[in-house]
Order: structure tokens, then sequence, then C-alpha cells
């Protein structure tokens, strides 16, 4: 009797399988690039978002350190992240935080021709706070930065991937 329900179930995934590829499903891809070469200026040493683009990048264009050789530059203008107290108890106890990340870029040729004029990326995210569980939300903390992180990531690689030199 289980083997039977084993196969069934096996028989139910296939097919579900088999439909989502015929109604065109398929995984999101990063944007593709159309240029060969970028370099990234203006990242505060050791930035996590400068870290995560590049390792976006990498994946289809060279990342060259030296600017005057890349076919696009790309300026991080300003970088910060900050929180803030959303929500406290009567008897001022912190109960919810905002988090805050915004990053201001451009990108131009070596020459110094404009590709993507100053742009400005913002996001936000809600965390919820309890001294009892301040490790946990350490790292909870930790993890909304770095999805915030990814977001900016793919937003800039969307405007990336719109230039045509």
């Amino acid at each position: 009797m289980s083997d039977r329900r084993s196969a069934l179930a096996a028989l139910t995934a296939l097919a579900a399988l088999g439909a989502l590829g015929g109604c065109g499903f398929e995984l999101r891809r990063p944007p593709r690039l159309r240029f060969g070469s970028i370099a990234l200026q203006g990242f505060a040493p050791g930035s996590p978002l400068a870290r995560a683009l590049q390792r976006q990048l990498a994946l289809q264009v060279h990342v060259l350190e030296a600017p005057a050789r890349a076919d696009v530059v790309l300026q991080a203008l300003e970088e910060t992240r900050s929180k803030s107290v959303a929500a406290s108890t009567a008897a001022a106890q912190v109960r919810e935080f905002t988090l805050w990340q915004r990053f201001v870029f451009r990108a131009t040729t070596p020459g110094g021709r404009e590709l993507i004029p100053r742009a400005v990326l913002g996001l936000s995210s809600d965390l919820s706070y309890s001294e009892t569980f301040a490790l946990a939300k350490q790292q909870e903390e930790a993890q909304l930065y770095e999805d915030m992180d990814a977001d900016i990531v793919n937003q800039v690689l969307r405007r990336l991937a719109a230039i045509r030199l």
C-alpha cells in the first residue's frame, strides 16, 4: 500500500513539474549586461554591498581594479546603513526597529561620459525586538541587511543592463 502511495506521489510531482514547464515558467535570471568589463569605485573598504555587487558582476563581466581599462565605471557616491527605534513600550523598552539602507551611485565611461545619472536606491525593513532574544535578533538584523544588499544589487544590475555603449 505504501509503494502505491509513493508511486502516486511521484507521478503527481512529475505531472506538476511538466505543467510548470508547459506554461512557460522559468526562474528569474539576472539581467544580461551588454559590456565586457566594469570597475567599482568609491566603495568603503570591506563594504558588504561592494562584495555582493562584485560577486554578481563577475558572473557576466570582468571586474577590473583599474577604471581606465574598464568599459563602465560604477561609482558609489554614498552607501549608508542606519537603524532607528520604530516602537517602544510605556517603560521605554524597544519593541521594533526600522533598518534603513541607502545607496547612491552613477555609471560613466572611463572618459567621463555619463551612462547612468546619479541614482538613489533606498530600502527599509522592520525588525521586531526582544531583550530575551538579543543574540538571535542581531543575527536576524544581519540577515535583513544582507537581503537588502541583494535587492540593491538586483536593482543596480537591471539599470546596468539598460546601458548601450
